[in-house]
């Protein structure tokens, strides 16, 4: 019989297919090179195909999208109850063909080639700014080991350079100046990195209708919005605004059990880039209030009041989120309220 459903699991070399057909009959049960598998989707009729969103996995669905088949991309953690007994790469196959065919699952969109490229460089971006901060510290704790300090901050990383640079400064041995100099050559050289990315990052989807509509909510610049816009290619594929805060992560851990409600903090689930940006752009918003001494009245100004400023934080990034859902789900424009 026609082979309806497919479960297929990447790899880099080898994949492993497994086919069912309309009654769930196991029809098909294969390993396929990697110079073969576009071969063997270009024989089989239109078909449902499951994968796993992995590395690779919207490469992969883009090409077998185009021989004609219908191609799902699941969470990885969604399918791993479907896996029986030991884990195999066939046995992994088998539970995505089951996992996709399951109604209540859930599925990743289907990112374009373009969305990818803006991706990349957001997450090289943030590799870059890890590695200067990862600098920042060793310049600060091999200057402490010479009685030499400076404020916190990056900002204030510049007092120490000069000092570093200034050949006059008795507490600074000579024979230690070279090594700290180097560190600080490649700590100019990674702000100029990092710049570039940034430009690079925003540079292609600034004129996109829906970066202009998510950059007018308070607390989402250039960056934030044009990494939910490349992250998130359709937000219909959320069924409300709390359900995508749910998938970033901003909203309460649960414990609950016997009627009883246990909340505990945010879960730090789904996509943590997102998530530290909004939070980051929430933190902006509160200090802007507080300088402005919000009055209680607000929504805001009443939860910086009763609430710890990183709680209220994690709140309104939360609250955020679902603006901005909002904003791609239904296309409307941000509208200020109290």
């Amino acid at each position: 019989m026609q082979i309806t459903t497919i479960g297929l699991d990447l790899a880099k070399s080898i994949f492993h297919v497994h086919g069912v057909d309309a009654h769930g009959c196991e029809r098909i049960r294969k390993k396929l090179r990697r110079g073969e598998l576009l071969k063997f989707f270009a024989k089989l009729p239109p078909c449902m195909v499951g994968m796993e969103a992995c590395a690779g996995a919207h490469h992969w669905a883009r090409q077998i999208t185009a021989l004609g088949h219908e191609v799902k991309l699941m969470p990885p953690a969604y399918v791993k109850p479907y896996v029986r007994r030991q884990k195999n790469d066939m046995a992994d196959a088998a539970a995505i063909c089951e996992a996709v065919s399951r109604p209540s699952m859930r599925y990743v969109p289907i990112k374009s080639a373009s969305q990818q490229a803006t991706l990349l460089a957001h997450r090289g971006r943030s590799l870059l700014i890890r590695q200067r901060t990862s600098l920042i510290n060793a310049i600060r704790a091999h200057c402490l080991e010479f009685g030499l300090v400076a404020a916190r901050g990056p900002a204030n990383i510049a007092a120490l350079i000069a000092t570093i640079q200034d050949d006059r400064n008795p507490l600074l041995p000579q024979e230690a100046r070279p090594a700290l100099l180097i560190l600080v050559e490649q700590l100019h050289f990674l702000n100029q990195r990092i710049a570039a990315m940034e430009k690079e990052a925003t540079a292609t989807r600034r004129l996109d209708d829906r970066v202009k509509r998510l950059m007018s909510i308070p607390g989402i610049g250039i960056i934030t919005a044009t990494a939910i816009a490349a992250t998130v290619p359709d937000a219909k594929a959320f069924r409300s605004g709390r359900e995508f805060a749910a998938w970033i992560g901003l909203v309460p851990r649960q414990h609950s059990s016997g009627g009883k409600e246990r909340l505990g903090g945010h879960i730090k689930m789904g996509d943590s880039y997102l998530r530290r940006l909004l939070i980051s752009g929430a933190q902006a918003v509160i200090a802007h209030s507080s300088r402005r001494k919000e009055t209680a009245a607000t929504w805001l100004g009443a939860l910086i009041a009763r609430k710890p400023r990183m709680v209220a934080a994690v709140a309104l990034a939360n609250k955020t989120a679902r603006i901005a859902w909002v904003i791609m789900a239904r296309g409307e424009h941000y509208r200020a309220i109290a």
